[in-house]
């Protein structure tokens, strides 16, 4: 397993730091997408939304990148797949105080951006805002959404809603310097509950997280590609890989023993020891 204590991966050449884009409409928050091979789904999206968008494109061969141009985005190709730490890369290239992250088949409500950055302008300390999500044309609540409502940190002063520790990664906004600061979304982690790290460094960086249901992202879920077997391989794989990064020797037993319980559990401990 990797011995990691901070995300510190290299970035390409070509999305330095320096080369900021100017943000032309919203001063505060721009969208970034991260995304692979999804070019139908993706030009739906992208029509509804309303701040400058960032497509980071994970080495596409159907076009999506040349689709995400014709709409209007601007388009980071990236020479191979980078899983959620294109995230990262885009927000290198923002400008904006605030980044918002969105899939290839989601989108921000018309006024939670403008609402949200009146929040975190208004609370300091607070590096994260987790939207409530709303599933496929019947609007079905998310259940993440519902266990974040409940989330037993309770409401600590100066947060904004109930504090959380994780969350949907397409339906946050996040300070872009913090996000920064502690590395962004890990290469090690790729895609599958990769959100769980990210929470920990923030928070162990003195930064609140909340969940704050007036804002709202809907999420229109593609079947293209999806593996529901492969997810739950990846998602045990990357709970077993975050509780050794960051968490005590206990936890990691814990999970280890947890994933012991089903067969795509033991496949992604195999995974996880692999890497």
């Amino acid at each position: 397993m990797p011995d990691e204590t901070r995300p510190d991966e290299t970035r390409p050449d070509e999305t330095r730091p320096d080369q900021t884009l100017p943000d032309r409409t919203r001063p505060g928050v721009t969208i970034l997408v991260a995304t692979r091979d999804r070019a139908p789904e993706l030009r739906r999206s992208l029509a509804h939304h309303d701040a400058p968008v960032i497509v980071a494109d994970n080495a596409s061969a159907d076009g999506t990148a040349a689709a995400a141009e014709e709409a209007g985005a601007t388009v980071l190709r990236l020479p191979r797949n980078r899983g959620a730490a294109a995230r990262t890369v885009a927000a290198e290239r923002a400008s904006t105080r605030y980044v918002a992250f969105a899939d290839d088949d989601s989108w921000w409500a018309p006024g939670s951006l403008d609402r949200a950055v009146e929040i975190l302008d208004s609370h300091p300390r607070t590096a994260l805002l987790a939207a409530r999500v709303l599933v496929g044309a019947e609007e079905r609540l998310e259940p993440v959404s519902e266990q974040m409502a409940r989330s037993p940190l309770g409401r600590p002063d100066g947060l904004p809603g109930p504090a959380v520790l994780g969350f949907l990664a397409c339906s946050v906004i996040v300070r872009r310097e913090a996000f920064l600061g502690v590395g962004g979304f890990s290469d090690v982690l790729h895609f599958g509950g990769e959100e769980e790290l990210l929470a920990l460094d923030l928070a162990a960086a003195g930064w609140g997280l909340a969940y704050v249901p007036e804002l709202v992202v809907h999420h229109h879920p593609s079947e293209a590609g999806r593996d529901p077997a492969a997810r739950r391989r990846r998602e045990a794989r990357n709970r077993l890989l975050t509780a050794w990064l960051r968490r005590p020797l206990p936890a990691v037993a814990r999970a280890a023993a947890s994933a012991l319980g089903s067969r795509d559990g033991r496949a992604g401990l195999a995974d996880a020891a692999r890497t």
